[in-house]
């Protein structure tokens, strides 16, 4: 089975939730932490994480500062801010209907009634 293409948006969602529920961390880690709980199935590289990072941070919706990774070199530490946060809960429910929607759809049934066939 191939990895998953994330549709527009889903990787800035997918940043903000794993910044809400972890706290303030520096891309390397949020995006391993993604690659964990998606169960492998969304694999990020450097580009596509930090491109993420930069666009979320230029919409005002995560902050960024230097620190000390657990290695002990410098690296910039991301967390969400209150718009961030405003952003993560539209978001959510605009994910949780479309997905209401496709299960509807995708459980459709021959005759075409929302009934699997």
């Amino acid at each position: 089975m191939s990895k998953l293409d994330l549709l527009q948006g889903t990787l800035d969602l997918m940043v903000l939730k794993t910044l809400a529920a972890l706290g303030s961390l520096h891309g390397y880690g949020i995006a391993r932490r993604i690659e964990q709980v998606s169960g492998n199935q969304v694999l990020l590289n450097q580009g596509t994480i930090y491109a993420s990072l930069v666009r979320l941070e230029q919409r005002g919706w995560i902050a960024s500062s230097w620190g000390v990774s657990g290695n002990n070199r410098k690296a910039k530490f991301y967390s969400i801010t209150k718009a961030g946060r405003r952003q993560l809960a539209e978001d959510a429910r605009y994910w949780q209907r479309l997905t209401g929607v496709m299960d509807r759809v995708l459980a459709m049934g021959a005759d075409g009634s929302g009934e699997p066939a």
